[in-house]
């Protein structure tokens, strides 16, 4: 039997696939181009467990058709991760909210139609952004945890590109919770989702990480290429999370029964850039002079944040030690220094 994983391509997907691979299970990726599917299937080595499917547009209900017609009775775990994840664009609902919307519920109608046996469980990749609520993040009193919704609603998420990313990934969460309910005994699947925070690690593959990197790293690779006069926020920038431990997330989910139904808050912390900085400088002594200094000051500081988000939880369903700061800060630089030769 096989793992179909939607948004093979993606950042943290490329780490579940490799995982999987590991693990040795059959792997069905899907990607937007063949141009794409050839870059990673050739990544992989031309691995025979790992095959991929087109799958074009996301947004439209049908996309996955074709996929499980194909290969329908042999999937038993769906793992959901294709979704936009940009804030470049003003066309709100056409490029964020429907796509985000639409993939979820697409896929789970192309369970029903053609897997609703097969498939056994359905994990989706949702996001903190799918948990927190923008206007009292900052309040001093909220607590976030796996229990928390984000109140925006499908009008307010068109107000700017954060509150439609925010809101995409609610709407395509809730999306999932809502078909398991309204299809009851027509599915066979259980459901449970992965809800990280800004995700920070390498790429799988040393080759990616050049260029304009994804969202969340792109906080390092700033940071790398800032110059020593450049101000640096001391306050909460947000709470982090590494890659590795989120695909690892998304496989137990697949895995264990205790992980049914529910909701994984991937988080380790808060973590501000000015941490970025002095874990730069002080693991790479070349980057001295060249980049905003340390500020001994910050942990001080830190210690001072109101512990806005509990996921104590998840961290005792999941019983893994999460990466620090310091590893994961580590390793995404690492890789984009090797490939500037700076290293």
């Amino acid at each position: 039997m096989s793992v179909l994983i939607s948004g093979a391509t993606g950042f943290i997907a490329q780490h579940i696939v490799g995982d999987l691979l590991d693990q040795n299970y059959k792997v069905i990726g899907t990607a937007r181009s063949q141009g794409k599917i050839d870059k990673l299937i050739k990544q992989f080595g031309n691995n025979p467990n790992f095959q991929m499917e087109i799958v074009e547009d996301i947004s439209k209900l049908d996309a996955f058709d074709a996929v499980f017609q194909k290969h329908g009775k042999d999937i038993k775990y769906v793992l959901h991760t294709a979704s936009p994840f940009h804030f470049n664009t003003t066309e709100y609902e056409k490029d964020l909210l429907i796509p985000a919307a639409n993939g979820t519920k697409g896929i789970l109608e192309s369970i029903k139609k053609y897997a609703a046996k097969t498939v056994e469980r359905v994990v989706v990749t949702s996001s903190f952004a799918a948990i927190m609520d923008f206007a009292t993040y900052n309040d001093g009193k909220t607590i976030f945890t796996e229990e928390s919704w984000n109140p925006v609603t499908w009008e307010g998420a068109q107000a700017n590109a954060v509150e439609a990313y925010c809101g995409s990934k609610k709407f395509a969460e809730k999306t999932a919770w809502d078909f398991l309910k309204e299809n009851e005994g027509q599915v066979s699947f259980k459901l449970s989702t992965v809800n990280p925070v800004f995700v920070f690690g390498p790429q799988k593959f040393l080759e990616d990480a050049k260029g304009t990197l994804n969202t969340s790293c792109e906080f390092v690779n700033q940071m790398i290429h800032a110059k020593p006069t450049d101000e640096v926020t001391t306050t909460r920038d947000g709470e982090y999370i590494d890659v590795r431990d989120v695909a690892k997330a998304h496989i137990l989910a697949m895995q264990e029964d205790k992980l049914i139904g529910k909701r994984l808050l991937m988080q380790n912390g808060p973590f501000t850039k000015q941490d970025i900085v002095n874990i730069l400088n002080d693991k790479f002594p070349k980057l001295k002079g060249s980049i905003p200094k340390s500020n001994s000051n910050t942990d001080i500081q830190k210690a001072t944040f109101f512990n806005n988000v509990n996921s104590d939880v998840t961290k005792n369903l999941l019983g893994f030690k999460l990466r620090t700061l310091e590893e994961t800060i580590y390793d995404t630089a690492e890789q984009i220094l090797k490939n500037e030769a700076q290293l």
